[in-house]
């Protein structure tokens, strides 16, 4: 029978507990620990993991910075927990929203004994159920019964880091006609990775000739500019002059990946927007909320071009690393159209940073 859940499927499980502020059970490298994520620890649950052990907070690498804290373990940090720490006080190491009100936050106790892998798995847990990359881990023993005394999801390192690494496969679940005023003729096509994640979006206009390199746009789902129409950005402008681009030759394909924020999430985006606010650029923002400045998947773009039939691309984007990464999956890029649209004095920075930091040829 095949009634217990898969190694992806308890992936998946992890993910929601972690929101939920519910632990998860991490074993691996000869230990095994609780892991939470911060944005959703709560007194009583610091206060049970106390009894377990001494609780150790990780961070990514670009946090640590920040906090002027050494990342021993180089791509993250482990903090030491103080006995009378609350969870205000590691709150207040994960999220930057005030560092500029209270910029001490130590002294700050670093640890560099033992493995990181049990705290690595966790952070991109966190970032993957699109939550700040932060949690606190207390090393435990009997992981298993532990797991199956309190009903808590447990994975093995050994099997969550290939799926952790690799793109979950993707399946188109429904395609439907639709007429659009910006392209005209249209269908949309619906695809579900396999893992449960977020679903992504192809819109094909016209009949694209899949012998002949088609007009391509992968788009990131940008709820602030597509939806409200912001001025912080150029993506809603950039969405609607693709598909016009596209209506006018008559045939193209719009991807519309959901990876708000650069991959951050739309929660993780807001806080960069409201660092922006206090005066960082959108690189330096990410960096204090511990990501890195672009945490997007575009193999997902690559998959669903060779899904729908396509091998070659005339790709709309200014973005060079999109054109590097469709090369690397293996797709022709054979010309970089450019989509210059939605200048305004309001997003005049944005664009200077995305030119200066991010290699956007504008």
């Amino acid at each position: 029978m095949t009634l217990a859940p898969s190694t992806i499927e308890r992936l998946t499980r992890a993910r929601g507990d972690l929101r939920m502020g519910v632990p998860v059970v991490l074993t691996g490298g000869g230990g095994a620990a609780l892991a939470v994520a911060v944005e959703a620890l709560t007194p009583d649950r610091l206060a049970d993991l106390r009894r377990l052990g001494s609780p150790e907070l990780a961070l990514t690498a670009r946090r640590a910075v920040t906090l002027k804290t050494a990342a021993y373990d180089g791509d993250l940090v482990r903090v030491a927990v103080p006995a009378a720490a609350g969870v205000d006080w590691i709150a207040a190491l994960a999220d930057p929203a005030d560092d500029l009100r209270v910029p001490m936050k130590g002294p700050l106790r670093a640890l560099r004994d033992g493995p990181a892998d049990l705290h690595r798995a966790a952070l991109a847990l966190a970032k993957t159920a699109r939550l700040l990359p932060a949690a606190v881990l207390v090393r435990v023993e009997q992981a298993l019964a532990l797991a199956a005394e309190h009903g808590l999801t447990l994975l093995r390192l050994d099997e969550i880091a290939p799926e952790l690494a690799r793109l979950s496969p993707l399946d188109e679940v429904v395609a439907a006609r639709l007429p659009m005023a910006a392209a005209g003729a249209g269908r949309v096509h619906i695809f579900r990775p396999e893992d449960g994640g977020d679903e992504h979006y192809a819109i094909e206009v016209g009949q694209p000739d899949r012998a002949s390199p088609v007009l391509a746009r992968l788009h990131s789902a940008c709820f602030t500019g597509d939806v409200l129409g912001s001025l912080k950005c150029d993506c809603g402008p950039q969405l609607r002059a693709a598909l016009a681009q596209m209506g006018e030759e008559g045939a193209g394909v719009l991807l519309y990946l959901n990876q708000e924020g650069r991959g951050i999430g739309l929660a993780n985006k807001m806080r960069a927007y409201s660092l922006q606010d206090q005066g960082f650029d959108t690189v330096e923002a990410n960096h204090r909320l511990g990501f890195e400045d672009d945490e997007r998947d575009f193999r997902i773009g690559a998959e669903i071009l060779r899904k729908l039939g396509f091998s070659a691309v005339r790709l709309l984007t200014n973005n060079p690393r999109k054109v590097a990464m469709l090369e690397t999956c293996g797709l022709q890029v054979t010309e970089r159209v450019p989509l210059k649209v939605g200048q305004t004095p309001q997003n005049a920075a944005y664009l200077a940073t995305k030119a200066a930091k991010s290699g956007h040829l504008l």
